[in-house]
C-alpha cells in the first residue's frame, strides 16, 4: 500500500475496552519513535515503543497493564505518539 504521506495516531479500539486494545499509528519517515500511556494526573503508566522505526504503518496491543506488570485501574487514559517531527495524543478508556 506504500509508505504514508503523515504521520498520524488512529484512534484506539475497542474503546472503552476490556482486556486489551489495538493502537494504529503511522510513520512518515524513519525516527525515534515513543507510544507511550498516561493516567488521567498525567503520570505514565506504560511505554508501549521506545525505539528508532522505518516509515510505515504500525499496530500494537495494550493488555491495561503498567510498566511494572500490574492491572491498571479503571479509567480514563491518553496514550501517545511522539517522535522529533510529530506529536499527538488521543483518549481511551478501561472498563472493568
Amino acid at each position: 500500500a506504500g509508505l504514508p504521506e503523515r504521520s498520524a495516531l488512529s484512534q484506539n479500539y475497542p474503546n472503552p475496552f476490556n482486556p486489551n486494545t489495538t493502537i494504529e499509528y503511522s510513520l512518515d519517515r524513519a525516527e525515534p519513535v515513543q507510544v507511550e500511556i498516561f493516567d488521567a494526573l498525567g503520570q505514565k503508566v506504560r511505554t508501549l515503543v521506545d525505539a528508532h522505526q522505518r516509515a510505515g504503518y504500525y499496530r500494537l496491543q495494550w493488555e491495561g497493564q503498567t510498566d511494572s506488570g500490574k492491572s491498571a485501574a479503571s479509567g480514563i487514559y491518553i496514550y501517545r505518539l511522539q517522535t522529533p517531527s510529530h506529536r499527538e495524543s488521543r483518549q481511551l478508556t478501561l472498563l472493568k
